[in-house]
């Protein structure tokens, strides 16, 4: 059973940075899947924030495992204004908060509850970035904490907000809920859109919705200046969106245990965004792309100099089998996008959104 309200899609209308292709709706993509696959995927369109709407579909399809996939997932648009600050934080928490209440009152309290997390959650501290949790000794006494957190927008804030309200719903129901603190998700082919395109994901590559390595390649082929903010020396986990399909079946199929708020670290690979340019421009330039890369003032407010490391074993032991980062891997999304050219809208890349 899917939801959606097609916040996404009205967003990146009303900011005029769409996906780089375009994508039938919810409904017309489930007729597809039915044709290619013989499997049928029922359906509603609605908002998750409106909690009879959500309690009525709990209480008809009594789920088993819910994915929660239905928060604002873009740094750069909590960030916009106010407007789209409160947006976020009602959106986010909200609907967090109302599938936790689906689950209790729809009395599905052993539905299994996985929730988007993100890696933006821990921010950059000077120590290792352990899998959720931390064990502190602290004159003569042991316990064990959530990881501490320090966000660096609202939108990863709010995330913050979600695991917190989680843990305090674990704690007093009893819940089955893992995390997944996803990093930055790259990558336009999954084993589904191979059967038709009409199941190809949305693939933004604008600022506010695009991913840093998706946003890389466009402009590769765009000819447009790869646009690394300030120095290029931060750090990040990444994953192949492969891979995050492989962490949701797989959390899903070995659940958490009632009771247990369990967090996985979603990444495979950590680059700089340095790193990640070179890797572009070199492989681009084979294809004759003459790509340029270009600094600029950061936006953003964040450390440019840091340390991070980052545990992410937890979903390995799952079954977790990655699909690193290989030169194969960017030369075909460079290929794929070169022959979608002529969808590219080069004003859609770069909105000039401040943190300040």
């Amino acid at each position: 059973m899917g939801v959606d309200n097609y916040f996404r899609r009205q967003a990146c209308r009303k900011l005029a940075c769409e996906s780089l292709f375009p994508n039938p709706e919810l409904d017309e993509r489930v007729k597809v899947w039915e044709k290619v696959s013989g499997r049928k995927i029922n359906y509603y369109v609605g908002d998750v924030k409106n909690y009879p709407f959500l309690l009525r579909v709990f209480k008809e399809f009594q789920p088993e495992v819910v994915i929660h996939y239905a928060e604002q997932p873009s740094a750069p648009y909590s960030m916009i204004n106010r407007d789209t600050a409160a947006v976020t934080l009602v959106n986010n928490l909200i609907s967090t908060l109302n599938v936790t209440y689906a689950v209790k009152e729809a009395e599905l309290l052993d539905c299994h509850i996985i929730k988007l997390g993100t890696m933006g959650e821990y921010g950059t501290p000077n120590i290792d970035i352990e899998e959720g949790w931390l064990d502190i000794e602290y004159r003569g006494r042991k316990d064990r904490f959530l990881f501490p957190r320090q966000a660096s927008s609202l939108y990863h804030t709010t995330k913050i907000h979600d695991t917190d309200l989680l843990w305090f719903y674990v704690r007093i129901w009893g819940l089955r809920v893992t995390d997944l603190m996803q990093g930055p998700v790259y990558g336009i082919f999954t084993q589904e859109c191979q059967l038709d395109k009409a199941l190809r994901p949305h693939f933004n590559y604008d600022e506010i919705f695009g991913t840093v390595l998706n946003r890389f390649i466009v402009q590769a082929v765009a000819g447009y200046p790869l646009t690394i903010y300030g120095k290029g020396n931060q750090k990040r986990g990444f994953i192949n969106l492969l891979d995050t399909l492989q962490c949701v079946y797989f959390s899903a199929m070995k659940p958490a245990n009632p009771g247990e708020l369990r967090i996985f670290n979603q990444i495979t690979e950590v680059f700089s965004i340095n790193e990640l340019a070179e890797k572009v421009q070199r492989l681009g330039n084979n294809l004759r792309y003459q790509v340029k890369i270009k600094y600029v003032k950061n936006p953003r407010v964040e450390k440019e100099d840091h340390y991070y490391n980052p545990k992410f074993t937890g979903l390995l032991e799952l079954g977790l089998e990655p699909h690193l980062l290989s030169d194969g891997v960017i030369e075909d999304m460079l290929k794929e996008v070169y022959d979608l050219r002529k969808f590219i809208r080069k004003d859609a890349i770069f909105k000039g959104i401040s943190w300040r």
